[in-house]
Order: structure tokens, then C-alpha cells, then sequence
């Protein structure tokens, strides 16, 4: 029987996990003849009851679930790489808990995956978003910005919602970098992938966790780790501003040898001084930013730690107490 596992990354979604579940079995019961599935939420440090609520899941044994408990907020790329691991499906889904992506569009994608084996992943992204003119300008302008700027090209508005084969799930899973950003990755692996279009449901209950400077700085995570030109970029700004440094010196000669006028005094010099200081700033802080990274990933550290682990098959016992091994304390890359 082909088996599908379903990621399910959770921050402050005690009201929606167990929807999730209800959601999960109505929408797969069709399929049952020939697919069984599992769900693995993954608690990402959330401070409200999120994991009291998929412990009360694990107890009833109505579902295949594994519950994986970090130690803090590691953020959602750490979420989708432990769920990845710990994944057995023939077909993994990925999967928001807050109920804004819809089972029924998972059921389709692993349908069309199942008769179109062609194809080795299925993505699902929004035709209409539900943001404001604001930040859907903004998405907008991150994707032409990422797409000028890295050798593989995003899908517009291509999320994490998707569905993929074992293989992809290995290709994946072949790349642990501790600074990662899924969609660069999906795209770098390459495989063919299937893109329909979905429309995105409200949050059944509870806020979203994404600021505007969070996802900001995503946006700066995912250039930076799919794209050197930003570098040669400063390399190249700075050659112009020397050869127009060069230009503007040997006007200043000629005028004053042939005009005789004063050399340009205190503002022009000012000017020059906080143009030049500002752009070096940013050059730096350009070389600052991937030597950081550099500097991470020479630490090797974990991608997380997990300091429990709940699991139930479906119509067992679940166990008492989480699993508390040194395997399941911490993930090495």
C-alpha cells in the first residue's frame, strides 16, 4: 500500500491541530484502498498549548501521528527538514497546521502525481492572495528580485505547500545547510514539478507569526544563500565610483588650469565623504552578511534539537512518556 506522510510544522496552533487531523482523515478516506498515511507535527517552541493538544491526539490513536517536540523556536525550514527525516511516506506532503492549505488540494496533487508519474513533485501556490496591495507588491517584488539575482529561477509565488516523491525527499535531504530557504532549494534540486494554482483559506483560528521584518529577512536569507552576485554587484559599484572618482579629479584639474577657479570647497567635500562612507557601509555589510554565514556553517551546528519525540499507530496504545534518547536530544547534519 503506498504510504503518504504529512509535515506538518506547528508554532501557537493549540486550536487548529486537532481540526488538522479531522481534516486529514474526511479528506483521504477515499483513497483508503490504496493509501495509507501519516502525521508528523512538528512543535517549533510554541508557548501556548499546542503540545498538550497533539498529545491528546497521540493518546486517542486515531491517526498514524509522531510528534516531534523541539527544545525552542528553531523556525519553520528546521520544521520541514525534521518532519523530512523523520518522513516514511512513498509521498511527502508539506503542509501548514493552520488550516489555510487545504487536504483536499494535497488529495489532488497526490492523485495527479499517482497518474502522471512523470512528474516527481506537485506544488500548489496562490493565484489569489489574501494579503493586502501592500504586501502582495512586496512578494512581487522579491520574486523578480531573486529571479535577477540566482542562476535557478523561483515559481512565482511558489510556497512550501506541496507534495513530493521519495527520491525529492532524498535530494533534499542530501543538502543539511544550516541557513536554508526551501523554495531555493525545491528549485535548485531540480526534478519535474507540477504548478496548479489554489486558493488559500483563512486561518481557522490564532495569528500568523510573520512579521513584515521577519519575512524581510527571509527574503534577505534566500539571496544570499542562492546567489553570489549580490558580491560581485558591490565589486562592480565600486569600480564605477572609482573610475567616476578618476573623471570628476581630472575635471577639477582642468578647470583650475584653465579657468583658474577655486577648487570646490567644504560641501562638495562633505558630500563626496558621506556618499563614499555610505557605500562602503553597504559594500561591508554585503561581505558581513555571507561571512557570517560562512561562519555558522564552520560551527556545524544541529539544524535542532529535540528534546521529545510522541508517537502512536493508528488503534495502538500510545506509549506513557516521550522517547528521550540521546538520538532524539539533537539532529547532526
Amino acid at each position: 500500500m503506498t504510504m503518504l506522510s504529512l509535515v506538518a510544522p506547528c508554532y501557537n496552533e493549540q486550536d487548529n491541530v486537532r481540526p488538522f487531523a479531522e481534516s486529514v482523515r474526511r479528506e483521504l478516506a477515499p483513497l483508503a484502498g490504496w493509501l495509507d498515511y501519516e502525521i508528523i507535527f512538528i512543535n517549533d517552541g510554541s508557548r501556548d498549548k499546542t503540545l498538550p493538544a497533539l498529545q491528546e491526539l497521540v493518546a486517542k490513536g486515531a491517526d498514524n501521528i509522531t510528534v516531534l517536540d523541539f527544545s525552542r523556536n528553531f523556525g519553520k525550514e528546521a520544521a520541514i527538514y525534521a518532519g523530512l527525516r523523520t518522513a516514511a511516506g512513498d509521498y511527502i506532503a508539506f503542509v501548514d497546521a493552520d488550516l489555510q492549505q487545504p487536504i483536499a488540494v494535497v488529495r489532488e496533487m497526490l492523485e495527479f502525481l499517482e497518474q502522471n508519474p512523470e512528474y516527481d513533485a506537485a506544488c500548489a501556490y496562490q493565484e489569489t492572495r489574501l494579503e493586502g496591495a501592500g504586501m502582495s507588491f512586496l512578494k512581487r517584488s522579491f520574486y523578480r528580485v531573486i529571479n535577477a539575482l540566482c542562476e535557478v529561477p523561483l515559481h512565482t509565488d511558489a510556497s512550501d505547500f506541496r507534495v513530493i516523491r521519495r527520491p525529492v525527499a532524498e535530494a533534499i535531504l542530501a543538502m543539511p545547510e544550516y541557513h536554508r530557504f526551501s523554495k531555493g532549494i525545491f528549485s535548485w534540486i531540480g526534478f519535474n514539478t507540477y504548478y496548479r494554482p489554489y486558493q488559500a483559506q483563512a486561518r481557522r483560528a490564532g495569528e500568523t507569526s510573520w512579521s513584515t521584518r521577519q519575512l524581510f529577512r527571509y527574503a534577505l536569507d534566500g539571496i544570499i544563500s542562492f546567489s553570489t552576485k549580490p558580491l560581485r554587484l558591490a565589486t562592480g559599484l565600486g569600480g564605477l565610483l572609482s573610475a567616476a572618482s578618476l573623471v570628476y579629479m581630472v575635471a577639477v584639474i582642468v578647470q583650475k588650469l584653465l579657468w583658474g577657479n577655486d577648487v570646490p570647497g567644504y560641501p562638495t567635500l562633505v558630500v563626496l565623504i558621506l556618499l563614499m562612507g555610505g557605500i562602503q557601509l553597504i559594500v561591508l555589510g554585503i561581505l558581513g552578511e555571507y561571512l557570517a554565514r560562512v561562519h555558522i556553517e564552520t560551527k556545524h551546528r544541529p539544524i535542532y534539537l529535540q528534546k521529545g519525540r510522541y508517537h502512536c499507530r493508528r488503534g495502538q496504545t500510545p506509549p506513557a512518556d516521550a522517547e528521550t534518547d540521546e538520538q532524539n536530544m539533537a539532529v547532526t547534519r
